[in-house]
């Protein structure tokens, strides 16, 4: 499915008040992100695996994993043969082949990663890891050369080496499977321009690519295009879905002189539009770069494993660094490098590098069988903060779907006006129209029969019936023709029935609240999270509805950019959820710190979000604030045991308790490293929903 703002033909609507909203289900199949052909661009710490794809890391790992079996069986384990320990001639060197290969394809994406820290002047994970894999391998071969070349026995690293290299890409996997791509927003944005533009040559139209149009041309936008450009109206009359801008699908009427912004859909018209901005500085380009700039931002965030990770980093080169020169004139270089590089590595992240993947891929799959796609991980540590959560109107608090609200009949009765519009409005398709043929079906209006229907281009619709003419129409057709009527108090879409010139009746319909708006407001307030209506309708509507659900703070009439600005001015008190669904709300959903989309909204919505609620049942964003915090103690825990290890033995192995004799045997070291790495696999998988 496509989403209907890009799509849908305008030129159905047979009246004003048949108004279309964006907010229709998009099927997840398409929102989920393929991340088997989805190249990774994370930052640093974050994968680091820049211009690699998740087919690349999966044959990266089934290969390492291969190579690494042999090695467990013909290498010693810190320098001991283990019970199942194969010794032949030449296994030695059989290892530093394998070991080898598994460098050269298993490594790489870290050497990667290590880069881009490392050019950001920010070492962390992937830096650690880089040097951890990179003293067990050349220092295995420098051992390897030693023993058998010179007769020097000195103990290598192959074994710890081949499970360092698959265990972190197992963990890296796990993570890049666990979290899927925030996906191209700004794609979604340049799929909602058309590819070709009628441009006005003379008296002749020329359909050319949008990439060559440019400012003071004249294009000609026919009825349900969408327009390639910002500009003004030089000719014609129509009316334009907005909601691109807004949220709302209030019509606005467009003739000479009136604005008109690209990506935005016309009504049954035709314009004729001299184009004043196109390409970066139009509103979809400045969209578009918003949104690079906020998901930019977001992916530079600093998680607690970072900042573990480039703690951890900088202690052991410390350690290292303060071994070799204390132990050189104590014990010689020979004795005083054994322990440098033991302290290296024992500072390997073999429990550390699976510490936080582990908790990440458990709380997506949670948050899955909860109804929520888990997208950008680094926005998870956002939850235990929250203090605000701004929030959409229309589609998000409330269902995006007009119904009836109020009916009124100056002449007959309800029973029989009713009927009379719902005959008129047959033959659109359009969910307007749709829902008053429901409503007269649920009030149990008699059917009637129209003849002769006909379309009031921008107005409303015509027809006859039991041998009477009648009109649908909107208050601007009553006012331009000068006939009296009675405007109904209301803040949502008003037709009236007119019979020979004389209003006999009036329909309003509306958007009304979802029902598990009442209960997801009241959980905010249970959770100490502030809820903030955000939306772009008019202040009136925004106020029924905050009123309604017991929403205090109301920002309405509200643009994309103001949306940003609004988040940004929260997130100086404290940080901020955003929920919504509409193209309006892209740009905010990038920017907060925690963002949902709503499953049933825009693809451009659920691309620049950080997770999407599957079911239109709100409450269940609070059991995800909910999982993310437990998930966030989760990593906390596990980062501790990873961690602690590395605290504990770095001191240990650099000597710095060998005044009292007591200097870390390399193999209790692995053996500690080991057990870490099995409890934090067990303590991950303890977390409940």
């Amino acid at each position: 499915m496509t989403e209907k703002k890009n799509n849908h033909t305008m030129s159905q609507m047979t009246h004003e008040h048949h108004m279309d909203h964006d907010h229709n289900m998009s099927m997840m199949a398409d929102s989920e992100i393929d991340m088997s052909a989805m190249p990774m661009h994370h930052h640093g710490a974050d994968m680091g695996m820049a211009g690699m794809d998740m087919n690349d890391m999966k044959r990266r790992f089934w290969i390492s994993l291969i190579l690494m079996i042999p090695i467990l069986f013909i290498s010693p384990f810190m320098g001991v043969n283990l019970p199942f320990t194969v010794v032949f001639p030449g296994n030695a060197w059989v290892s530093a082949l394998l070991a080898a290969m598994l460098y050269v394809i298993g490594s790489q994406p870290f050497w990667v990663g290590a880069r881009q820290e490392l050019q950001a002047k920010k070492p962390a994970m992937m830096s650690l890891i880089t040097m951890g894999l990179n003293v067990t391998f050349w220092y295995s071969i420098y051992a390897l050369i030693a023993t058998q070349v010179f007769h020097h026995h000195v103990m290598d690293f192959f074994w710890e080496f081949a499970t360092l290299t698959v265990i972190m890409l197992l963990g890296h996997r796990i993570e890049m499977s666990a979290t899927m791509k925030a996906g191209d927003a700004t794609a979604k944005l340049r799929e909602l321009l058309p590819q070709i533009a009628h441009v006005k040559h003379g008296d002749h139209i020329m359909d050319m690519p949008i990439t060559t149009l440019k400012s003071n041309m004249v294009v000609r936008v026919l009825a349900g295009e969408s327009f390639p450009a910002d500009g003004i109206v030089i000719n014609g009359n129509s009316q334009v879905d907005e909601s691109l801008m807004t949220g709302e699908s209030q019509l606005i009427d467009k003739s000479t002189e009136a604005t008109v912004y690209g990506g935005t859909i016309n009504g049954n018209g035709t314009l004729e539009v001299k184009l004043t901005t196109v390409g970066a500085q139009s509103f979809i380009g400045q969209l578009q770069q918003t949104l690079l700039t906020s998901q930019d931002k977001k992916s530079q965030v600093e998680t607690l494993a970072d900042r573990v990770a480039s703690w951890l980093f900088w202690v052991a080169l410390v350690f290292a660094l303060g071994a070799l020169i204390i132990w050189t004139p104590l014990r010689g270089f020979g004795f005083a490098t054994n322990i440098a590089v033991t302290v290296l590595v024992i500072a390997c992240p073999h429990a550390l590098g699976l510490a936080v993947p582990l908790v990440i891929s458990r709380t997506k799959a949670i948050a899955a069988a909860q109804g929520i796609l888990i997208k950008n991980r680094k926005a998870l540590s956002s939850a235990n903060q929250l203090q605000y959560a701004l929030m959409d109107k229309t589609g998000t608090l409330t269902t995006g779907q007009f119904t009836v609200q109020q009916l009124v009949a100056y002449q007959d009765d309800q029973s029989h006006v009713l009927a009379i519009m719902s005959a008129l409005d047959q033959q659109s398709t359009h969910p307007l129209a749709q829902s008053i043929i429901s409503y007269a079906q649920s009030q149990g209006a008699p059917t009637l029969s129209a003849q002769h229907v006909e379309n009031i281009a921008g107005y409303g619709v015509s027809g006859m019936i039991e041998d009477n003419h009648y009109l649908l129409v909107s208050a601007r057709y009553l006012t331009e023709h000068h006939i009296d009527f009675e405007p109904l108090n209301t803040d949502g879409s008003v037709s009236y029935l007119l019979n020979h010139d004389k209003v006999i009746a009036a329909i309003a319909q509306g958007d009304s609240v979802k029902e598990s708006a009442r209960q997801f407001i009241d959980d905010l307030h249970a959770q100490h999270i502030i809820p903030v209506l955000v939306t772009g309708d008019n202040e009136k509507s925004a106020k029924r509805v905050a009123h309604e659900l017991g929403i205090e703070a109301i920002h309405a009439g509200v643009s994309p950019q103001e949306k940003i600005a609004l988040v940004a001015e929260y997130q100086k008190r404290g940080a901020v959820m955003m929920i919504g669904d509409g193209i309006n709300d892209a740009p905010a959903l990038a920017h907060a710190d925690l963002s949902v989309a709503i499953g049933a909204g825009t693809q451009v919505a659920q691309a620049s979000a950080d997770t999407v609620l599957i079911t239109n049942h709100l409450p269940k964003i609070i059991e995800f604030i909910r999982l993310a915090k437990h998930g966030n103690t989760k990593q906390v825990q596990n980062l501790w045991w990873g961690a602690g290890y590395n605290i504990i033995t770095i001191p240990l192995a650099a000597g710095a308790l060998s005044f009292i004799g007591l200097m870390l045997n390399p193999m209790i070291g692995a053996i500690v490293m080991s057990f870490s790495t099995i409890v934090v696999a067990l303590n991950a998988l303890t977390l409940k929903g």
